[in-house]
């Protein structure tokens, strides 16, 4: 397996262990606080081989407020190779093309040339279930708060191909960083986390006894996992596994109104490229620039040089998008340029476009690639390469 930390470590460093048993010491500098995590890049993050990674601010030590630190996954009892093999595999004769194993969950998208809805393939892989720090609704995590207090909430999105809406239910949520980056406040009660992101959200208890349900609600199903919020004396009642209807594929209207609170300092870009996602259900094979991983084409990059590469989604599914051993800002939503926020993951809609911008500034080979594994495990990466 390999462990995926945003470092100085680059492509060529992270070597696999030795033996199934072996150790590797990893030895790196923490340069950026906040919500960070660990996984394989093998499809093994769908046998639970991930663990959060939490830097804290010591600017932040006087700050009264309870951290709570929770993991989402998607689990299946197939092994991560015959689901594979289950995509990758020929179609049936007959339905609308799924496969063992696979949703073709559709939803309307982009309006065809005849004005017919095309169809959106929202998730491809049926799991046997959701979790929420390796639980599901039926016996969620409940962590005790205190009346009147304050409660951070970390959460990671670790799941291999779900992605989920955030729900806080009763109590008003204040997000305060991505991907461990700091954003100016933004409340609300639901908000979109793709595979690969993370979210610290704010949340004030209230004075009297009680118990919250904060949910992950999965894109484009009815499943849903989650945890509980209970002051002492609050009574957690039985929640359902599935809700009445399926929620709505993720969109932008989040990331459209996310502004950095720590954003770097405004230049022209010295390098545009264009980032072209590709790839389809049928034959199961995704794409960057129409190249798969083995014949892919590096982004070559020069220290010290600011860099923007604009995504074009050309197929039906969404797709999260992560650069490792940087920091990125998102700064163009279908050309509408805006001043977004640092992430080091975004997702990118079917049909749409979305241009991130960063600094050359941390040499080596680094991965680009999606974070829906599975994609990336059919083809769907490539590397930033430093050039002299």
């Amino acid at each position: 397996s390999r462990v995926g930390i945003l470092s100085n470590l680059t492509l060529a460093e992270l070597r696999p262990l030795s033996t199934p048993h072996g150790i590797y010491d990893y030895g790196f500098p923490v340069a950026t606080p906040g919500t960070h995590w660990m996984h394989a890049h093998t499809l093994q993050e769908q046998q639970l081989l991930a663990a959060p990674l939490i830097f804290t601010d010591p600017a932040e030590g006087g700050v009264d407020e309870q951290p709570v630190v929770v993991l989402f996954h998607d689990f299946s009892f197939k092994a991560p190779e015959e689901v594979l093999a289950g995509l990758t595999g020929p179609a049936p004769a007959s339905g609308n093309g799924s496969m063992a194993g696979q949703s073709m969950s559709g939803m309307s998208g982009m309006s065809g040339g005849q004005g017919m809805a095309m169809p959106m393939d929202v998730n491809d892989i049926e799991y046997d279930a959701y979790l929420a720090n390796d639980r599901t609704l039926d016996d969620p995590q409940v962590f005790t708060v205190e009346r009147n207090g304050m409660v951070r909430l970390r959460l990671i999105n670790g799941a291999t191909a779900t992605a989920f809406w955030i729900d806080t239910g009763a109590l008003e949520g204040e997000v305060i960083a991505v991907d461990g980056n700091p954003v100016v406040p933004l409340r609300g009660h639901r908000f979109p986390l793709a595979m690969g992101q993370r979210i610290d959200i704010m949340l004030s208890i209230p004075s009297g006894a009680g118990a919250w349900p904060i949910l992950a609600l999965r894109e484009g199903g009815v499943q849903r996992t989650g945890f509980v919020l209970a002051t002492k004396g609050g009574v957690v009642k039985r929640i359902a596994s599935a809700g009445d209807k399926a929620e709505p594929a993720l969109d932008l209207s989040f990331e459209a109104k996310l502004a950095a609170a720590k954003p770097f300092v405004e230049r022209p870009a010295d390098v545009n490229e264009p980032v072209e996602l590709g790839g389809a259900m049928q034959g199961y094979s995704w794409t960057l620039n129409g190249k798969t991983w083995g014949n892919h084409r590096p982004i070559s990059v020069k220290k010290g040089e600011r860099v923007e590469l604009t995504m074009r989604n050309a197929s039906m599914m969404g797709h999260p998008m992560h650069l490792h051993g940087h920091h990125f800002r998102v700064v163009a939503i279908d050309g509408h340029r805006f001043a977004g926020a640092m992430r080091d993951t975004v997702w990118v809609p079917p049909m749409r476009a979305l241009t991130i911008a960063f600094d050359a500034s941390n040499p080596g080979t680094w991965a680009f690639h999606c974070h829906h594994l599975y994609h990336m495990a059919t083809g769907m990466m490539t590397v930033v390469d430093y050039t002299a």
